[in-house]
């Protein structure tokens, strides 16, 4: 065989590993994705119709002390404890695709992500938390 027949062949044969590539590389991100939005369904429906949910693990600080601050201002949360939940690493991965870096806690008002605890202690410090809290209808009264 000479170097001007060789020349097609290596073309076909890179060719054909390209689109077996290409065709992986879509498979894996089509499942990442149908994978992804279950989470995230997850996620929507564990949050839907309530005025206050924490993602939280039973073992984090800082979950602990955004559910006492709540807590102080009388709402009662709908808590999920991950690390207690045998679906827990899949609403994990949901949160963190949010934007909830770290994952917990994770705190959503009136089904809105609002953020985790810098954003929470944020709004508190800016008298803004306890309007959302009301408007959500998660807290009904506060006397400051």
């Amino acid at each position: 065989m000479n170097i001007i027949n060789q020349k097609p062949l290596v073309h076909l044969i890179t060719s054909l590993a390209l689109q077996i590539l290409v065709y992986y590389c879509l498979l894996q991100t089509s499942k990442y994705s149908l994978s992804s939005k279950l989470e995230m369904d997850m996620v929507a429906r564990l949050v839907d119709e309530k005025p206050l949910v924490i993602f939280s693990k039973s073992s984090c600080c800082m979950s602990h002390s955004i559910k006492t601050l709540l807590y102080d201002f009388g709402a009662n949360p709908t808590v999920y404890e991950l690390d207690q939940m045998p679906n827990g690493q899949q609403i994990e991965r949901a949160l963190l695709q949010l934007g909830c870096r770290p994952s917990v806690p994770a705190v959503f008002i009136g089904q809105q992500f609002i953020g985790g605890t810098n954003t929470v202690m944020s709004l508190h410090m800016q008298n803004k938390l306890v309007p959302l809290l009301m408007r959500a209808k998660a807290i009904w009264i506060w006397n400051n």
